[in-house]
């Protein structure tokens, strides 16, 4: 554990951050499984709608540094590929 004050308030802010960056990263995954779900269903509508909310939410929690901003252009890229694939299909 952390002796000097100063470590000490790092330590507090860092539990912090990894707290709220955890419920970020949950809204992620929430978010990109229920894409797949509709996408397994075969509703194209529905999958294009969750996807909208999806790239909202991984826009946003890149925008905060939770994750990289690469990584959130990856995780949209592959989602809208995806769903584009069962309009055509």
């Amino acid at each position: 554990m952390a002796n000097h004050k100063s470590a000490l308030k790092r330590a507090r802010q860092s539990e912090v951050r990894r707290l709220r960056n955890k419920t970020y990263k949950t809204k992620v995954k929430n978010a990109v499984k229920d894409v797949k779900v509709q996408i397994a269903s075969g509703s194209t509508e529905q999958a294009a709608e969750s996807l909208v909310n999806a790239v909202s939410i991984i826009q946003k929690t890149s925008s905060k540094g939770v994750i990289h901003k690469n990584k959130a252009a990856r995780k949209i890229s592959r989602l809208a590929r995806q769903v584009n694939q069962t309009n055509v299909s």
